[in-house]
């Protein structure tokens, strides 16, 4: 195993032509195709940076900040921000031009972390990153942070709500739009 490529040795960029049959009732590319694209050059990403097959265990910050439109050409620029053991974290910026117009709006940002696997299903080690300017560099403290942040929440969630009774839950919803009939 190659260790410490460099951040450019995965950048991926997928460019889509947005087809009538991606469109919602509204008439806008509808978000489930938009994440599926997401998760394909994630993988790619994250196989270019570990040479495995890689497998994706979580996504976090799918925001859609603007609709996107039948005939927008779409871009998904994806690329290694952050590496672990095995995980991999995958930052993708999604950009739609308007071929007529010129005009590029940025349509979402998220991270996927994905996992190498070996021949029999394990996680498997990946090379670590060479970081040769700034930009990089934040990008990796910020991979950190969101791998602390995304275990953060899984243990409040686990702590908080699994340990909770009926009463209990109830009290915390006081106010909230629910009709509670069990």
């Amino acid at each position: 195993m190659q260790f410490n490529k460099l951040t450019s040795d995965s950048e991926t960029v997928l460019t889509e032509l947005m087809i009538p049959s991606y469109a919602n009732f509204g008439g806008k590319v509808h978000g489930g195709i938009l994440l599926s694209l997401m998760d394909k050059v994630a993988y790619v990403t994250a196989a270019k940076h570990s040479s495995s097959y890689v497998v994706t265990v979580s996504v976090e910050g799918v925001e859609f900040l603007s609709p996107i439109e039948v005939g927008d050409l779409v871009s998904l620029k994806a690329r290694v921000n952050y590496v672990g053991t095995s995980s991999m974290i995958v930052g993708i910026r999604v950009e739609a031009l308007n071929p007529k117009t010129g005009d590029v709006r940025h349509t979402n940002s998220c991270y996927f972390t994905m996992v190498a696997k070996d021949e029999d299903g394990n996680p498997t080690p990946v090379p670590g990153l060479r970081i040769t300017d700034e930009e990089s560099l934040r990008r990796f403290a910020e991979g950190k942070a969101l791998k602390h942040l995304a275990k953060q929440k899984r243990q409040v969630l686990k702590e908080e709500f699994h340990s909770k009774n009926q009463e209990e839950l109830l009290g915390y919803l006081k106010g909230e739009r629910l009709i509670y009939t069990f």
